[in-house]
């Protein structure tokens, strides 16, 4: 019993873990804006993408079905004209390249 109950508080300290470290992530692309680097920007928004996949893995979400809600989100989002899709067509041309990797 006493082991099962430390497996469950481990997995729950793992996915407050993976909650800070998104904070955290997020934080570091803020600085990296401000700084308007490239490269950190690009580094940030990649650490906050696999925090997402990872903690979403850990709440018990497939990776696959995650995507399958992204390319949801974005086909919902053209489909109601979102500002930065009237503005700058972003969700299409998200969704084009989402339909290229498959």
């Amino acid at each position: 019993m006493f082991s099962n109950e430390s497996e469950i508080l481990r997995k729950m300290r793992l996915i407050e873990w993976l909650k800070a470290e998104l904070i955290t992530h997020v934080g570091q692309l803020y600085q990296a804006m401000a700084k308007n680097s490239e490269q950190a920007i690009s580094e940030g928004l990649a650490a906050i993408i696999v925090a997402c996949y990872i903690l979403a893995r850990r709440l018990g979400i497939a990776f696959d079905s995650l995507d399958r809600e992204v390319l949801t989100k974005v086909e919902q989002n053209i489909k109601i004209e979102h500002e930065v899709e009237k503005w700058f067509g972003d969700f299409s041309e998200y969704q084009q390249h989402l339909r290229r990797k498959r």
